[in-house]
């Protein structure tokens, strides 16, 4: 499950991760976008509940300096050992650098880089030399973890699914149906044989179709229209059916835009309906061959209005056959 929960302060997520755990939840993974930060809620789960694992989707590859990046999760892989899974990924334009100041230059090279440094780093080892996009001088670990994480890597195409096959633990996916995971897979097949598949899930847990559509088609445009996003789509084969969409979008017709996408393509890229739907389709994701299936919950108007309850009742629902 994606955490923390939007609605419930940071303090009150003791009951909320003591309910994933009952449910039958394996894992907590953070996201790191513009709201918190991905490893906070991640420490306060390690501390109130030892049954779950941890994980970052994603870090970006940009927004720390390498030393930081590699401090931060030697720390957390410290408080759970053997429970942390550090996931980086290099994000967006926006994020990196409308929001953070940094140019995203290089994306993949950046990535790259990132991912042999932290995992020299966080193995105790002295890092001293020039990659293709920063160098860093005689950086060693003070506090190197007992256990040092697994380390992942988010994906979209060919290059850097392979660069996740050839040098990560394991990949990170995003926005893409159940059907759409051995397209993916297809280009990881030279990875060792213990390699994890995560996947982010958006679900709108609700059987109220067209609300969740709605939210859906406003999901949709905000990401597949990202460029990395939408060539992601091209290569999976839907650059006719989104056409329309980002030809309105590019005109500054956002209405336009939001009426292009079909319904079929809402059903396919969001998980929707009753806690009994969603476990189905999410279920789908893993017989494809996603191993670490993470939900992602859109707030609904039910559970604004029932609140802390609402969501745990919730989560019960979702994580256990009723």
């Amino acid at each position: 499950m994606t955490v923390p929960f939007g609605g419930v302060p940071l303090s009150e997520h003791a009951a909320v991760f003591s309910a994933l755990a009952d449910a039958g939840f394996t894992d907590a993974w953070s996201a790191e976008v513009a709201g918190a930060d991905g490893f906070t809620p991640l420490t306060l789960a390690a501390a109130w509940e030892p049954r779950l694992r941890l994980g970052t989707a994603i870090a970006p590859a940009f927004t720390r300096g390498p030393g930081l990046l590699a401090m931060t999760a030697a720390a957390l892989a410290e408080a759970a050992p053997g429970r942390f899974q550090l996931g980086i990924g290099a994000s967006s334009p926006v994020v990196v650098g409308d929001w953070n100041a940094v140019d995203f230059d290089r994306p993949f090279a950046r990535s790259r880089d990132v991912l042999r440094f932290v995992r020299s780093a966080l193995a105790g080892e002295l890092v001293d030399g020039d990659f293709d996009t920063f160098s860093v001088r005689r950086f060693r670990l003070e506090r190197p973890p007992a256990t040092p994480p697994q380390i992942m890597l988010a994906a979209l195409r060919p290059g850097m699914l392979r660069l996740a096959a050839a040098e990560a633990d394991g990949v990170i996916l995003n926005w893409l149906s159940p059907a759409d995971v051995a397209t993916a897979l297809a280009e990881t097949k030279e990875a060792k044989a213990d390699f994890e598949v995560a996947a982010r899930i958006f679900l709108v847990p609700t059987e109220d179709a067209a609300y969740a559509r709605t939210v859906g088609r406003r999901m949709i445009t905000a990401y597949l229209t990202v460029p990395a996003y939408a060539a992601f789509h091209r290569w999976l084969g839907r650059a006719e059916l989104l056409a329309p969409m980002w030809q309105a979008w590019q005109s500054g017709d956002r209405k336009g835009a939001l009426a292009a996408i079909p319904d079929q393509l809402v059903d396919e890229l969001i998980v929707h309906g009753s806690p009994a739907e969603c476990r189905a389709r999410v279920q789908a994701y893993a017989d494809a061959g996603v191993t670490v299936p993470i939900m992602a919950l859109t707030p609904t108007p039910e559970l604004e209005r029932g609140g802390l309850p609402a969501l745990l009742d919730l989560i019960a629902a979702l994580g256990r056959p009723a």
